[in-house]
């Protein structure tokens, strides 16, 4: 489809991209995104990413509105090459513990994908995994995508409390909860990565849409062993970068 602007009320309008979610389509949103960033325009409140669109705050009392609406479909109209040169701002390696109490859903999800827990756990850390966006709770990653055998529906019946830190995946999409919540995804394993720390104001989410990400499985020993090390605050966020 054609981008299109979405009014917001009278501080915020949406730039769609498209009506799917798609690889191609979140670059293009990336590079929106870094577009309007370098348009340094006063006036801008913020500007928050989506699969398939970009959502700008602005003061219409510092910005004119129909000038606003001509930059950004400017930027939207760029040649699609330059959304294929988007860089992912940083490249994570999250360690994870598969199966046992903190993936209570491993077994069924081989049974289902009729493949082995040991097939499904190498497949997921083969993966680089693209961070689409933030969103449903604070530091919550939409991850993508699955490859098609993979690729399951939402529990029939979602948990009332899924724990912390846990690794899920869904439809063509993994995730890891960031706090304790109801959810109906289908529970892997757990890491013990804290994604969501709120004395960082500059960044309280460990990730931000355009990161991309890697699992590499750990044993339980190793599990206990980084998550003491967090909680003492010994581990900080450069020691998950991907090098």
């Amino acid at each position: 489809m054609n981008p299109r602007i979405l009014a917001l009320g009278d501080g915020a309008m949406t730039l769609e991209f498209g009506d799917r979610i798609d690889a191609e389509v979140n670059a293009r949103v990336m590079a929106a995104r870094n577009a309007v960033a370098g348009l340094q325009l006063d006036g801008i409140s913020g500007v928050v990413p989506t699969y398939r669109s970009l959502t700008v705050h602005f003061d219409p009392l510092r910005l004119d509105r129909d000038n606003l609406i001509e930059r950004l479909l400017e930027i939207a109209r760029a040649p699609a090459q330059q959304a294929s040169e988007v860089v992912a701002t940083t490249r994570w390696l999250i360690p994870v513990h598969f199966g046992g109490e903190f993936g209570p859903d491993l077994a069924q999800v081989a049974q289902l994908t009729e493949r082995g827990e040991a097939e499904i756990i190498a497949t997921l850390c083969s993966l680089e995994l693209r961070v689409f966006l933030i969103g449903f709770l604070p530091g919550f990653p939409y991850l993508g995508e699955l490859p098609e055998w993979l690729r399951l529906p939402r529990l029939t019946s979602p948990r009332a409390a899924v724990p912390a830190n846990s690794v899920a995946i869904a439809g063509a999409q993994a995730a890891i909860y960031p706090w304790q919540s109801p959810g109906g995804w289908h529970l892997l394993g757990r890491t013990p990565v804290r994604l969501f720390d709120i004395g960082d104001a500059a960044r309280p989410a460990l990730l931000a849409p355009g990161d991309t990400l890697r699992f590499t499985s750990v044993d339980r020993d190793e599990f206990d062993r980084l998550s003491s090390a967090v909680n003492a605050g010994k581990m900080v966020r450069k020691d998950w970068l991907d090098s």
